[in-house]
């Protein structure tokens, strides 16, 4: 079965000069329909298309230095935020100063080529540490990207064959901040990435070292990726259906525990379940977690022992009153959201 997945190599350094004038071009042209936009729907309450908003910007390759299709998949990229964001005006591309924006420069389908460890586009050949082998793929629409320490990327959508996950058996998943992901068999990702370098960090910050503040981040955020795609990678070849609980990390980032929920990524976890189900053909699903914690998974009830409230958040472990079953609380939670799962299946999705 085809499917597409986005493919990211780095670009070598000496590139990224000339993908910086680059990027500042895709902004100025950016800026400009944004102006473009926003004008013609103050004035004759006209929302402009992708196709009315190519109008205005082709020729303007020669101008700035980018290829011919480049502006148009501006306009296309612009009109897309602004249908999702539902905004009359979006914010401006800064290409400089402080707080400039990273670099982007989006590429469309067939506009850049593999060649013997190397992209070519727009009359360049890029040099690239190719870990993916990409002349076996056919691409199609691409993007090159900056990360926050002027490191350069390319990121190409391509197909390939999938194959269907070999595993039988189902978990539930329970998000939270002491671990960020425990499963229903046990297995446990401590997370905590963030935090263990923290003390590093402060010790950047209050020398001013900014290049070494954006390394300690970039560290924190790639091994918070790397430890999720493997636990996520093992959870999917193992399984034909993963069940995690619907905890919002955009709801608990509002709360004094922003710090922790954010540092256990728990939205990267439930995007690499989602698409790796989707490419294995297994069964992905958030159920609702409220009580799972309180609830026991043996008897199914909620007794007085159980913990519950803010107070009961140092209660690691405890015995239910009824049974007397001996329950670690993030195992149990997680069974609990397993139990969920199951019930869903069986009844069904309800009809709206």
């Amino acid at each position: 079965m085809k499917q597409t997945k986005t493919l990211r190599v780095r670009v070598k350094d000496n590139h990224a000069a000339q993908l910086r004038r680059m990027a500042r071009s895709v902004n100025t042209v950016w800026n400009y329909v944004n102006e473009l936009s926003e004008r013609a729907i103050r004035e004759r309450g006209v929302f402009l298309s992708a196709f009315d908003l190519q109008k205005y910007v082709q020729g303007a390759n020669k101008e700035l230095g980018l290829h011919s299709h480049t502006p148009l998949m501006v306009c296309k990229e612009y009109e897309a935020r602004r249908r999702q964001f539902k905004k009359r005006h979006l914010a401006w591309r800064k290409s400089y100063g402080a707080r400039r924006s990273l670099g982007w420069v989006p590429i469309n389908t067939g506009m850049a080529k593999p060649n013997n460890g190397a992209v070519y586009h727009a009359g360049t050949y890029f040099k690239v540490w190719d870990s993916w082998g990409l002349e076996n793929y056919k691409f199609r629409t691409a993007s090159f990207s900056e990360d926050a320490r002027g490191r350069w990327y390319f990121n190409v959508v391509v197909e390939f064959e999938a194959e269907a996950s070999a595993g039988t058996g189902s978990v539930g998943i329970d998000l939270g901040c002491k671990d960020a992901a425990t499963v229903s068999d046990g297995t446990r990702e401590t997370g905590r990435w963030y935090r263990r370098i923290e003390g590093d960090l402060a010790v950047a910050q209050r020398a001013r070292k900014k290049k070494r503040v954006a390394a300690i981040h970039a560290k924190a955020a790639n091994r918070r990726k790397d430890a999720l795609h493997k636990l996520s990678r093992k959870l999917v070849d193992g399984n034909a259906a993963i069940f995690v609980g619907n905890v919002s990390s955009k709801a608990m980032s509002q709360t004094r525990n922003a710090k922790s929920v954010l540092d256990a990524g728990w939205g990267v976890l439930k995007t690499m379940l989602s698409y790796k189900c989707d490419h294995a053909g297994i069964v992905f699903e958030e159920v609702n977690e409220a009580f799972t914690t309180q609830r026991c998974s043996c008897c199914g009830i909620i007794p007085e022992s159980s913990p519950k409230g803010l107070g009961a958040l140092g209660i690691r472990e405890w015995q239910c009153s009824d049974c007397g079953t001996v329950h670690d609380r993030d195992v149990n939670a997680a069974r609990n959201i397993l139990a969920l799962g199951h019930e869903r299946l069986a009844g069904g999705m309800p009809v709206l």
